[in-house]
């Protein structure tokens, strides 16, 4: 483990930063003032978050502290059998990778729906 933290916002995370979420609104601070704090929006999880409240997607992607992270063949490929878009590839861009060797935490604010999930979660429930 390093000292690096990496966090993938779900939909419910990017809803509730929109909303004055505490905990979410530290993270992105924390992201945009702290070296080693990376914070990812999945494209899928930012569209839906902003359906959910207009004008969200806008907002995170011009935030310096967050990476929008697009929708490539390969995280395309890995969700299209899932039921949700939005959490599939909010778990997909939690995995391990090359940049991210021990992978990312999911921020959340419906800690139940990762039950059972592979991925680490950091619940922003107030």
């Amino acid at each position: 483990m390093t000292d690096t933290l990496h966090i993938v916002l779900d939909d419910t995370a990017m809803t509730a930063a929109g909303q004055g979420n505490v905990l979410a609104s530290r993270l992105i601070h924390r992201a945009h003032a702290e070296p080693g704090w990376f914070l990812y929006a999945p494209a899928c999880a930012l569209v839906e978050a902003d359906r959910a409240r207009p004008g969200t997607a806008e907002h995170l992607a011009s935030l310096p502290g967050v990476t929008v992270l697009d929708l490539d063949l390969a995280a395309a490929l890995a969700i299209a059998q899932q039921e949700t878009w939005a959490t599939a590839h909010s778990q997909y861009a939690a995995q391990p990778t090359a940049d991210r060797p021990d992978g990312a935490v999911i921020a959340t604010t419906a800690p139940r729906r990762w039950a059972g999930q592979p991925v680490r979660i950091l619940d922003l429930t107030p």
